[in-house]
């Protein structure tokens, strides 16, 4: 399990790095390891502060899904032990870019920032800059980086991030050289180390890593390996330390999480271990992300069914509504077996929200491929899609396809679907105007400081006027007025109390 820091224990898991005798043997044990790599990396922050006359600051900037929003709070655990500020503006001391790939753009969007970050170095020549995440596991972004952007300091993958301190420590010693340590694969999980969460009261939690679904569109497997579950045990302990800790909501993350445990020494399903999960006394809410069609289960159907603590949302991406087009991405469902599947969750979870993915502009698609998606669409009723325009990633089948759709006719595919999904989706969420329902208080509201804003269980936001005491509880608010895809609401007294 995780080592979560918080204002308790900081000083305690602080003690233990200041201990450790890095002039020593270096540990065989991996978590042993990177704790010696701590306490060295700690000595050279100690020196770089004093040099500075302050603690030096570090910038995690997070592009992409919840699971590289988990692994920056790992990163952020580590940084603080040794002695950073963990600070939000970039013109700072050490700057961290946790990167995506899935789509074209993301990678041009790095580029860019690493444009400026080149010019505040240049007013901080003691600056270092680091990247991390899926974009570094292409063989091309690193050539291109080699080659144009040297200013970088140290490179890493997705594989390796448990080896965060050692890869620090390798920074500080290469005398403003570039380090680079990419892993191909691995089947290594490291248990352990620090995490430092964003929020008190919720928490992310990696069931698995890796996905083996090789859809032709994307890159994810080739930049996250193989699939490869956490131990059940290690999983609740976790979850159990999180609660003690005040946590009522979690996630639990894996790029297929219906195919969980599938690869465990004592397999386990799914569904098995959300019954562990809900026995957690002092959890409140359960939700989970994401769910292949293919591999949802009429067990974990019924569980959700009947549970207290399983949020009613359900995020089951669709990308096409057309066979011939899912069977080109190699998505192993066809249209009917996907809406057969969505009428059965309808049926014995009538209040479940549904939300999706939709790709528009696969190689080969049609007018009458895109009429496809829409009819289903009409037909689940979604609650929220993400509807986005095909990108061609180098490297995956999709991208050497025949038919690759010309802009044009992609952004008019696009307008038609997104007015689709805008419409259904309005309408599912006006349902709920009048209701009394619990809401998790999560931030006060950006726009209006009189305001919090909160999530009900099927994931809609709500605003409500409040005060900040009220962040990480559970309260009842009236949905008084619906603005298209969220609730203006006001609190009600909970009964009995």
């Amino acid at each position: 399990m995780a080592i979560y820091v918080n204002k308790e224990n900081a000083d305690e898991v602080s003690a233990l790095i200041e201990k450790i005798d890095i002039y020593g043997p270096v540990p065989a044990n991996e978590t042993e390891r990177q704790y010696y790599y701590m306490a060295k990396v700690r000595r050279h922050v100690e020196a770089l502060t004093k040099e500075l006359g302050r603690k030096p600051g570090c910038c995690v900037v997070t592009f992409g899904c919840q699971m590289n929003a988990r692994d920056s709070e790992k990163l952020v655990g580590i940084l603080q032990l040794v002695g950073y500020d963990i600070v939000e503006t970039e013109q700072t001391d050490f700057v961290i870019y946790n990167t995506c790939t899935v789509r074209d753009n993301a990678n041009q969007r790095v580029y860019g920032r690493l444009g400026e970050l080149k010019r505040y170095k240049r007013q901080n020549p003691q600056m270092k800059i680091a990247l991390c995440g899926c974009m570094m596991q292409e063989p091309a972004v690193i050539e291109k980086l080699q080659k144009s952007y040297r200013f970088v300091n140290l490179i890493f993958g997705t594989h390796n991030i448990f080896k965060f301190p050692e890869l620090l420590n390798s920074m500080f010693e290469n005398n403003g050289g570039m380090t680079i340590d990419i892993w191909k694969d691995t089947d290594q999980i490291v248990e352990d180390l620090p995490v430092e969460r964003k929020y008190p009261f919720k928490s992310g939690i990696n069931i698995m890593f890796g996905c083996n679904n090789f859809c032709t569109y994307c890159i994810v497997p080739y930049v996250r390996g193989r699939e490869r579950s956490r131990r059940p045990e290690d999983i609740i302990a976790e979850i159990e330390a999180l609660v003690a800790d005040g946590v009522v909501e979690i996630m639990l993350l894996g790029q297929n999480v219906n195919s969980y445990g599938k690869n465990l020494e004592h397999p386990v399903t799914f569904a098995q271990l959300l019954e562990r999960v809900e026995q957690i006394e002092g959890l409140k809410r359960i939700r989970f992300m994401t769910s292949h069609p293919k591999d949802l289960s009429d067990e974990l159907i019924d569980l959700m069914a009947k549970s207290k603590k399983i949020c009613r949302h359900l995020h089951l991406p669709l990308q096409s509504g057309s066979t011939r087009i899912l069977k080109a991405m190699n998505r192993v469902y066809t249209k009917e077996s996907y809406l057969e599947l969505a009428a059965k969750i309808r049926e014995k979870i009538p209040d479940m929200a549904i939300s999706t993915d939709i790709i528009v502009g696969f190689p080969g698609e049609t007018f009458e491929d895109i009429l496809e998606t829409i009819d289903v669409v009409e037909k689940v009723q979604y609650d929220n899609a993400f509807t986005f325009i095909y990108s061609r990633r180098t490297g995956t089948p999709a991208a050497s396809m025949a038919g690759q759709v010309p802009d044009d006719v992609v952004k008019k595919h696009f307008d038609l679907v997104l007015q689709k999904v805008q419409e259904v989706s309005r309408e599912r969420i006006r349902q709920y105007e009048g209701q009394t329902v619990e809401v998790l208080v999560e931030e006060k509201n950006g726009q209006d400081e009189r305001l919090m804003t909160g999530r009900m269980s099927n994931n809609t936001l709500v605003h409500f006027p409040g005060t900040e005491d009220l962040i990480g509880k559970l309260v009842m608010v009236r949905l008084v007025r619906c603005l298209g895809f969220y609730y203006m609401g006001e609190q009600v007294a909970k009964e009995n109390g």
